[in-house]
């Protein structure tokens, strides 16, 4: 037997599964895979990589020799498992075995075309986010970190599962069942080799925009500092003729004023071109 509950609607499975059983479902506190003397529960956060949606939804599935439940605990998750389980046994009821491997070949159905599409886009941002033409670029790349730790999770998630399932200790699944599933979690390691990937990349460009921003912090505070040094002279000049002293020549001497200003211009085109050639200009 094959079914889809909610989470409020377990006790509905009273009937076929050990009311014990329910209670530690409804409890959520199980782990990714529990192997048990007559049945097997897996459980992971589901999170659907199709949609901007990133909250996830929590998938339990409980197999045993006669029955195959389905446990979601909101309605995205529902309806979502209810629409595979109806494309699967759209030309007749197939065996709990291999409905459960279908299940998750289809839940992954996609995923590396979609990693690639996530790649072409960091590559293709990438360029504006260094060079500085997009708004927002550290918004974006925090953006980008957290999707892919969500994938991450997720992928490590079906990836623990899928290991542990393969050690059958109770013999519930068929040799050929593992040989299934055992092709499952190869690929669920090329998934999740494909997210570290994408997240070093990331990384390195998160760290490489911060240098940026920092040699563009470096740039200003050079501009700054030779202004303040090319005016320094002029400043201790006011400030030499500003005091209130007597009988200097320079105040008797008609051309004392202009002179002043010209000694102040040579001084400081002196300094412009003496940075010039430091190249700090």
């Amino acid at each position: 037997m094959q079914r889809v509950f909610d989470f409020a609607q377990s006790k509905e499975a009273a009937g076929y599964i050990d009311q014990r059983i329910i209670d530690y479902i409804n409890e959520c506190q199980s782990e990714s895979f529990e192997s048990h003397e007559t049945f097997d529960l897996l459980a992971f956060d589901f999170y659907d990589i199709r949609t901007d949606k990133s909250q996830s939804s929590k998938i339990l599935i409980y197999i045993d020799k006669k029955h195959l439940f389905f446990f979601c605990r909101d309605q995205v998750a529902h309806q979502y498992v209810k629409k595979i389980l109806h494309e699967l046994n759209a030309d007749g009821n197939i065996h709990n075995e291999q409905l459960l491997y279908l299940f998750f070949v289809k839940l992954l159905k996609g995923d590396m075309e979609y990693l690639d599409r996530f790649e072409n886009q960091i590559n293709n941002e990438e360029t504006q986010i260094l060079s500085g033409n997009k708004h927002n670029a550290l918004a974006q790349i925090c953006l980008w970190r957290k999707k892919l730790l969500r994938l991450k999770r997720y992928y490590e998630q079906l990836d623990s599962i899928f290991d542990e399932m393969t050690a059958n200790d109770n013999k519930m699944l068929s040799a050929q069942t593992m040989k299934r599933i055992s092709i499952l979690g190869t690929r669920t390691d090329r998934y999740l080799n494909a997210v570290k990937n994408l997240q070093e990349i990331v990384n390195q460009m998160r760290e490489e925009y911060q240098s940026q921003l920092s040699i563009q912090q470096n740039d200003l505070m050079r501009v700054f500092t030779i202004v303040t040094v090319i005016f320094l002279p002029l400043t201790l000049i006011a400030g030499w003729y500003g005091m209130n002293f007597t009988g200097m020549p320079e105040l008797t001497w008609k051309f004392g004023y202009p002179a002043v200003i010209a000694i102040s211009a040579i001084i400081s085109v002196i300094l412009v071109i003496i940075f010039k050639r430091k190249k700090w200009l």
